[in-house]
Formats: C-alpha cells, structure tokens, sequence
C-alpha cells in the first residue's frame, strides 16, 4: 500500500484588528486645571449675580466643579471611570468643606492673639487690675488648668484603662455588659451634668468648697468614657496570636496583658486618653460651677476658687472691651498651644514604646 501525502493550501487567515488594552485617560493636570476654572466660573457668576457672600461664591465652584468633573470623564474615560472621579471629587469636596473652617479659626486665633501673647501676658495674673484697662495676663489661669487637667487626667487614665482591660480580657456575662451600658450613656452626657454630679455631692453634701479638685473630679467623669473606648478598641486590635504564644510559653495571663498586649497597643492607648484630655480641657460649665475662677494666683487645688483658660477665656469676652478682648484671643491661642503639644507628647510616646518591628 503506498502512503499518499496530500498537501494542504494554506488558508489566507485575515489579519486580526489590533486591541489596545489602554483605555484614554484624562491628563494628571485635568483635576487641578477644572479646579481652577470652576472656581473661576463660581467667582464670575457671584459678582455677575451680586452675591455678596464667599460662602456663596465657593459652593458655586464646587458644583461646577464636581459636574465638570463628571461630564469630562464621561465622555473621555467612560462612565464607569466618571463615577468613580465623581466619588473622588466629592470626597475632596467634603475634606475642603471641614478644613476650610478649622483654618479659618486657627487663622483668626493667631491673628488677634499673638497680638497680646509674650512673657508679660504668660508670667502675671489679673490681680488688682481693672477689667476695663489693658494689660493683665493669664498666668493664674494657665497655673488652673494645668493643675486641674493633670488630677483630672490621673483619675480617670487609670480607671478607664483597667475598665478597658477588664471588658476585653476579663469581662464575660451581666457584669461586662451592664459596664458597657454604663460607658455607652456617660459618652453622652453633658458636661453641666457632671458638674451638677458633683456640685450637689461634694459641695453641697459633703461641705467641701469650691476648689480645683472639684472642677477636676467633674471632667475626670467627662474622660472616663472616652478613654474607656479608645483602650477597648486598641486592646482589640492585638492579634489574639501574641496572646496565645505568651500563654502557651506558660507566661500568666496578667503578665501577658503587662508585657505583651499593653506595649502592643500603647500608641493607641496614648492617642485616646489625648483625645480626652483635649476634650475636657476646654470645658467651661464644671469650672463655672466647681471652681468659680480667680483673679489671683492659686497654687492649691484643693482648697480656694482657682481660675482656669477657658473660663478666663468666658469672662474676658463677657467684659466687652478691646482689652477683654484682646486677653480673651491671647487664652485660646495659648489652650490651642498647650492641646497641640499634648497630641505631639502623646505622639513621642508612642513611637518610644511601640514595638520593635524587624531585625
């Protein structure tokens, strides 16, 4: 049988049509540069409308802005990438709308009151001097809040952080619910409350008079909560595997939270009793109530009324002079500085004792 090779023509395939897998893209510059002409735009049609009010102004800018954005997208990327520059711009939005105020009152706060702050302003106190006249510092009050926010601090940091440790590590059953009931409906009251709590229990009551500690045993309740929270999440957030490794070693359980789960989450823990501590740092209503304020210096906490920033900062504008003023303006500038270096220590301590990652 004699084998017969037949060749085969080669079919002409026709040529595939080329695909790019590149889809056209606006340029880097596109967001910036519609930024620019919608506000631009919002400008032109506020003076054109007579609208008197920047405000105005900038919100017009911002719709034009999202909805160029969008239209621009559209018809260039697709609307799949439209909506998520879209999501984006909005978020931008968003971000610009709560920044914009909080630089605008740093701004303001650092205009009027770096008028006034200097060495003279930090070193004297209001006594004997008229309200009405210029001059006068906020030494004594500088002195109350520091004395105040430190008992305060050293009464409920410790509290709140054995409260969080127990709801995390211990806390099972009625008990560790109830306290968390309990935690959940302080984080909501009101700080006049507080001072009340303690206004009719300690002075009242017991017959104490007004003092720092009073004031500080008032915003120790307003801290409590919020350390408690912050602690809880951060002490959750340790891998449940650091735990089990500690105790496999057979390492107690209290020396497993000591050295393990602590040092684990202390950045956390640092940043949240901060928070706090910025948080009842400019109460006004427990210092009104417990602490009474003082023209005088006070050294004492425990006994004499004791002035404070925020409640100097209360009174100065309630005066109604320039110079009132002015002192008023220097106070807040001078609380916005001693929150800041709080939020920068509690930083540095976090990075100093946060654990060691590689070799």
């Amino acid at each position: 049988m004699s084998n017969t090779v037949t060749a085969r023509r080669p079919v002409a395939d026709s040529a595939p049509l080329p695909v790019s897998l590149k889809q056209p893209r606006l340029p880097r510059w596109a967001p910036a540069g519609l930024a620019v002409a919608a506000a631009a735009v919002g400008c032109g049609i506020g003076l054109a409308a007579g609208l008197e009010s920047r405000v105005q102004w900038g919100l017009i800018a911002a719709l034009l802005f999202v909805l160029g954005t969008f239209l621009l997208a559209a018809a260039v990327e697709g609307t799949r990438q439209a909506k998520d520059r879209l999501a984006t711009s909005l978020v931008w939005i968003c971000f610009l709308l709560a920044v914009i105020p909080l630089a605008s009152l740093i701004w303001e706060t650092l205009a009027r009151g770096a008028k006034v702050v200097d060495g003279y302003f930090l070193s004297h106190s209001m006594g004997n001097l008229p309200d009405a006249m210029a001059g006068g510092g906020i030494y004594h009050a500088l002195i109350g809040t520091l004395q105040q926010v430190g008992l305060a601090t050293l009464i409920a940091a410790p509290i709140g952080l054995l409260t969080a440790i127990y709801l995390v590590e211990y806390g099972r059953g009625t008990l560790a619910k109830a306290v968390t009931f309990f935690v959940d409906v302080m984080t909501g009251i009101p700080s006049i409350v507080a001072g009340l709590f303690i206004l009719s229990v300690w002075i009242l009551i017991l017959g104490f008079g007004p003092s720092g500690f009073a004031g500080a045993m008032a915003l120790a309740i307003l801290m409590m909560p919020v350390v408690v929270r912050s602690t809880e999440e951060m002490l959750k957030l340790v891998p449940n595997e650091l735990r089990e490794a500690s105790l496999a070693l057979g390492v107690p359980k209290w020396r497993t939270i000591l050295k393990v789960v602590l040092p684990t989450s202390i950045g956390g823990i640092a940043t949240g009793v901060m928070l706090a501590v910025a948080r009842i740092t400019g109460e006004t209503a427990p210092v009104l109530l417990l602490v009474w304020g003082a023209k005088l210096i006070n050294t004492n906490p425990f006994e004499g009324a004791q002035q404070s920033l925020p409640l100097y900062v209360f009174q100065q504008w309630q005066i109604g002079t320039d110079a009132a003023y002015d002192r008023a303006w220097g106070a807040a500038l001078v609380l916005i500085a001693f929150v800041m270096i709080l939020n920068l220590v509690a930083r540095g301590i976090a990075r100093w004792k946060a654990p060691r990652t590689g070799r």
